[in-house]
């Protein structure tokens, strides 16, 4: 029986975030990438995604897509069979950062996005990927999704909600995964997650940053076989 399994990319990201991790699971998976390039609010990517995935399925995000796989079990824990959460924070933003994206935004605004910059590439990817084709396949995905969406999506991660107070009621087995290098959301974050989920898995992926599902795929489906096996 194929186990259905919905994946939530993370900010300009498209699907590329999780195709080797769907290539591991090739015989017994029936996955789907939502679509998070549509909306302005976490609550409204949620909600589409909702409208679209199958009536059970498990969840599966990272960064961004935390946010909304978070905000799916608010809206709709019955549909959830198992939850897992990837380089991400159940944090709201604090105004520092919030100051930081809207001057990205503005930015873009004045004609001037191009892609995950040269800095920005040095928080997502560890630094012995820098370089390396695979950098080049993150840059060539930031730029697929574009300028407008970033916007969109800044804008939501911005107004999210604390997700803290909602984790003790998450029922179902969770997987809490974080890069050993993650910089943008690190360790630390996820172990205060891992904390207040009842029955959390915590699993640190070495030789990766922000995004292991594609700098070290290999221990992400790993632990997601044993996550779904629970």
């Amino acid at each position: 029986m194929f186990q259905p399994i919905v994946f939530l990319p993370g900010l300009i990201c498209d699907a590329r975030l999780w195709r080797d991790i769907i290539d591991g699971f090739a015989d017994t998976m029936a996955p789907m990438v939502a679509d998070l390039r549509l909306d302005e609010t976490i609550a409204a990517m949620a909600s589409r995604t909702l409208a679209a995935a199958p009536p059970r399925f498990a969840l599966a995000g990272l960064s961004m897509g935390g946010y909304v796989a978070l905000e799916i079990m608010r809206q709709a824990p019955e549909r959830v069979t198992h939850l897992a959460l990837f380089d991400t924070s159940a944090r709201p933003d604090n105004e520092e950062r919030r100051e930081t994206r809207r001057k990205g935004i503005e930015m873009i605004a004045q004609g001037k996005f191009i892609g995950v910059s040269r800095g920005l590439l040095g928080s997502l990817v560890a630094p012995h990927h820098l370089g390396t084709p695979l950098a080049e396949e993150v840059q060539a995905m930031s730029e697929r999704v574009g300028g407008t969406v970033y916007i969109r999506q800044q804008k939501a991660i911005m107004d999210r909600v604390d997700s803290r107070p909602h984790l003790a009621a998450i029922d179902v087995p969770t997987l809490v995964g974080v890069g050993a290098l993650d910089k943008m959301t690190p360790p630390e974050l996820a172990e205060e997650m891992a904390a207040h989920i009842p029955g959390a898995k915590l699993v640190t992926f070495p030789d990766a940053a922000h995004l292991p599902t594609m700098e070290n795929p290999a221990p992400v489906v790993d632990a997601m076989r044993d996550w779904l096996g629970r």
